[in-house]
Formats: structure tokens, C-alpha cells, sequence
């Protein structure tokens, strides 16, 4: 079930009230607001490792499962 609403003093407020005993364990997941996406996208949160690694084959890229478990290459 999902219920909707925001925050407001620190507090969860519901939209519409919701039959919940005290102690009911709940999951509060942040929605994006307008389209817009929550918090930082993978590449920022990555920003910081992208293009670091050196001394790899031209092509890990294509046959990474080769490199880390032995697969056959592509």
C-alpha cells in the first residue's frame, strides 16, 4: 500500500488520513519532484572514479565478463 504525502517540521504528514496503528513499521521513499530525479544520477555520484583506471586491455570494455570470470571473449 502507498500512501503519499511530505514532510513537514521533521514529521511525515499523510494527504489522506491512513488507518495505521502506533508502531506500524512504514518506508518513507523520497518521489521526484516534476520529472526531476532525486538527489545526485549515477554519474555525479561517480564523477570522482570515472576515467581513473589504467593499464587496461583496449578492449575490457566489450569483454569484461572475459577479464573478471574467464568467459570467452565476444
Amino acid at each position: 500500500m502507498t500512501y503519499m504525502g511530505r514532510i513537514e517540521r521533521g514529521v511525515a504528514v499523510l494527504d489522506e488520513a491512513a488507518d495505521l496503528k502506533d508502531g506500524t513499521r512504514v518506508r518513507i521513499e523520497i518521489a521526484a519532484d516534476e520529472g526531476q530525479p532525486v538527489g545526485r544520477t549515477l554519474a555525479e555520484r561517480l564523477a570522482s572514479i570515472i576515467g581513473k583506471a589504467q593499464g587496461l586491455p583496449e578492449d575490457a570494455a566489450e569483454n569484461h565478463d572475459h577479464y573478471l570470470y574467464g568467459l570467452p571473449k565476444k
